[in-house]
Parts: structure tokens; sequence; C-alpha cells
């Protein structure tokens, strides 16, 4: 008997040593603050050579959507605006645990979406299906419209649902990931008052609800004004009417030139539209009603896509050129390995160049045929090596595509796993809602660092 015990007690004894060795092993296989690596090789993505038919993207679905001066706004600091020295924005929320935001990286921002509680109906979150252009390609996919709130037209699903873009509670929400993001301005999508995109309703109204919640958390905003009817006869009104009306904000971006200017941004999206003639009226300093060394003058940002955009950008009149497209590989601007030859030419012609990075792309939700063209986030490597190209080019801007740009899935937004009887969305698993939020941060201090770096 006292033998038996003895061999229990040693078998237990085995056990409870295995048990401990394998808790203690599993433990070393994920240490303590493991993150991302900075980045990966460009051969582990896609290198679709697809040739964009930019018309087809706003044509089918709303378009996509410094302060007072650039670079990295310490905590608490003040900043000078427009006439005078600002106060940091009261808010309820303590900013000393917040990341210092960067003012050189943008994010596309859209403020269109609507829900029955705010808006009376579900607005952009039951956008229809967009039929392929080819009828017999399109009677093999579905038709109809998104069912909000378990069906959306995203294949990602928000944290905070298929919110309204009036909700005071999401937009301070929103506010406060871009400051837990380190970004610094929010490119809102804009259309002049009246007019909006053909899914949509008019969203200018919310201007200057946007412009305070952004002060709230010392966030600026400027403007990616879309490619609405007769744009290229009435945006020296619309110009205007922005700077005229919002230009006194202490949230309104302005970022100071190499000339010692403090000048207005604006992005133009699908510029290509209008002829480089057209534009240079306003963008030249000889043009027929040029806004140039007037109270309206600005840094104008145009679209490049082809690769004979340069050109015509320069003769235009513009001040420089982003991508946009979050695709690697879609479009000349948007493919990784043009960015260089891109900077180039801006460097030659005293333009900015402004490289768009985002996490990934995927549309079948209101495309279903563009399959082809989906970019996988890979866990964020597809992320992190669009900022990783990007800060070759030595860039002094960088913008995000996007912030919440859900129909195709660019945004980094918090997005959570759901599932319903029909539909699994996709998520950031096996990370956290916030993992984007995380990365840019990450990327916002590296872009300031090593902006420092070029800059010595």
């Amino acid at each position: 008997m006292a033998r038996f015990r003895r061999k229990m007690w040693i078998t237990l004894l085995l056990f409870l040593l295995f048990v401990f060795g394998v808790m203690m092993g599993l433990k070393t296989l994920r240490p303590e603050g493991v993150g991302f690596v900075d980045g990966v090789g460009l051969e582990l993505l896609p290198h679709l050579r697809y040739k964009a038919d930019p018309s087809n993207r706003k044509s089918n679905i709303p378009s996509a959507e410094k302060p007072a001066e650039s670079g990295t706004l310490p905590r608490n600091s003040k900043m000078e605006g427009q006439h005078s020295v600002t106060r940091v924005p009261t808010s309820d929320e303590n900013l000393d645990h917040f990341p210092a935001v960067n003012y050189d990286l943008h994010a596309f921002y859209y403020s269109w979406y609507g829900n029955q509680q705010f808006d009376g109906k579900y607005i952009h979150w039951n956008h229809p299906m967009v039929p392929h252009w080819d009828p017999k390609i399109a009677s093999s996919y579905p038709k109809g419209r998104h069912n909000p709130p378990e069906d959306i037209s995203s294949n990602f699903y928000p944290e905070l649902g298929a919110y309204s873009s009036r909700d005071p509670a999401v937009l301070n929400a929103h506010m406060k990931q871009f400051r837990a993001a380190a970004i610094g301005v929010l490119a809102l999508s804009w259309y002049p008052p009246g007019l909006f995109d053909e899914n949509g309703e008019p969203t200018e109204g919310l201007v200057p609800v946007i412009l305070e919640a952004a002060h709230k958390y010392q966030l600026k905003v400027t403007f990616h004004i879309e490619p609405y009817e007769g744009r290229e006869n009435s945006l020296y009104n619309n110009l205007k009417y922005i700077i005229d009306k919002y230009g006194s904000h202490p949230a309104f971006y302005r970022r100071k030139t190499h000339t010692g200017r403090s000048l207005p941004m604006f992005y133009i999206y699908d510029s290509y539209l209008t002829s480089p003639g057209s534009w240079a009226n306003l963008f030249s300093k000889s043009g027929s009603n040029s806004v140039r060394n007037t109270q309206y003058d600005a840094l104008f940002i145009a679209l490049i896509v082809e690769e004979k955009h340069k050109n015509e950008i320069l003769q235009a009149g513009f001040d420089g050129m982003y991508t946009y497209f979050a695709t690697n590989g879609f479009s000349h601007g948007s493919s990784h390995q043009n960015w260089q030859t891109i900077k180039d030419f801006c460097d030659s012609n005293n333009l900015m160049f402004i490289p768009s990075v985002g996490p990934g792309y995927i549309d079948t939700s209101i495309r279903a045929w563009n399959n082809h063209n989906t970019r996988n986030r890979v866990n964020g490597k597809y992320y992190e090596t669009a900022f990783s190209t990007a800060l070759l080019v030595r860039p002094e801007i960088i913008t995000i595509t996007s912030f919440n740009e859900w129909h195709e899935g660019t945004q980094i937004e918090k997005a959570v796993p759901k599932k319903s009887s029909q539909i699994v969305y996709l998520d950031y698993l096996p990370h956290k809602p916030g993992i984007y939020l995380e990365l840019t941060r990450k990327w916002a201090e590296k872009f300031r660092k090593e902006k420092e770096q070029w800059l010595m």
C-alpha cells in the first residue's frame, strides 16, 4: 500500500511539472510587447494591372470622400490661427493621454451616413448594388438594395453600428479615434449647399458641427471637393463660400508654405474630368478668374490617375497631386512602384506629391463583380507596406484612404465581427477593433521622426 501511495504521489508530481512546463512554453510563443514589423516586401502584395476607368467610380457610387502650421502639435500646446493665437479647446476629454497629432497626416472622411433615429431613414448603409456595365455580366450578379441594420453596404461592420453622421455621440467617437491615431487633419468630403451624391442627402450643414468636434480634440479640417455638376464654373464662388464662412474657425486647416504664407488646402477629386485650360483660368496667375494672390488663394491638390495627368496637372496650375485609391496597381497614381517617379516629377516642377495609403480594398458588397480589385489587408501588413513605401519618397504630407469609406472597405475606423443568418462580415481578427488606429499612430510617429531627419 505504501509503495502504491508513493507511485501515486510521484505520478502527480510529474503531471504538475508537465503542466507547468507546457504553460511556460506557450508563454514564450507570444512574448509581451510583440508588434508588427515595419512593412513587408511589395512582392507580397497583388500586382494586378487593371486599367482604371475612373468615370465608373463616381457615376456609380457616391464619391469618396493644416492647421495654422504644418507638423506635429505637442500635447496642450497653442497654435497660431488665422488672426490670433487661440486657446486649447475645452474638452470633456483629458487630452494628455492621447498621442501628439501629426498635421502632415490627413485622412479622408465621409459624413454621408444616416439612420432612422437621426435621419428618419437609412442613408448610404442601404446603397444599391451597382450593375456591371456589360448586361451579360450584370445578369450573373445580385441586384437591389441593402437592408440595414443587419444587411449594410459594406464587407465590414462598424463598431458603432449603422450610424448617423448627425449623431453627436458618433461624431465625438470619430474625433476621439482620429486623435488616438495621431491623425491631425480630416479631409472632409464636400458638396456645395443643396448638392449631394446620388445616394445621399445634403451634408454641408454638418460642417460647422464637424469643425467644433474637431477643435475639441485639437484636430483640423480641410475640404475634399467632390465632382458635382458644373464644378469648373462654380468652384470660385464655392471656394469663396468656404473661406468666408469657415476660414476664421480655429479648426480650419491652413498650411505654411515655403514663402511664409499660411494658406488653406483643397483636394480636388476627379480633377481630370475638367480640361487643364479650364482649371488654368482659376489656378494660374494670368487666369481670367484667377484666385492667385487674392484672399481666396490656397493650395489646390489634383488627383493623379493616369501617367499623362502629371503634365496636365502642371499645365492647369495646381499646387500638387494626390493618389487617393487604396489599391496598389489599380491606376498609375495608386501603384506604389510609380511613386518615386511621380515625386521626382513634382520636385522638378515645384509641386507637392501626396501619396495616399490605405489598409486594403474590397467593394464587393456594392460591386459584386469587382472581386479582382480586392486588396487583402493581410492582418495590417498591406497598410504598413503602403506607409513604408510612402516614406521612401519623403513626402511633405501623407493621406489615408480612408477613415470611414465603408462601401469600398478602405476604412481604418473600428470594425467588429458580425454575422446574421445570411451574412458573415469581414473583421480585423485576430486583432482588436482598433488595430488600424494603433498602426496609424505608430506610423504617424515614424513619419514625424523621419521627417525631422530629412530636414536636418
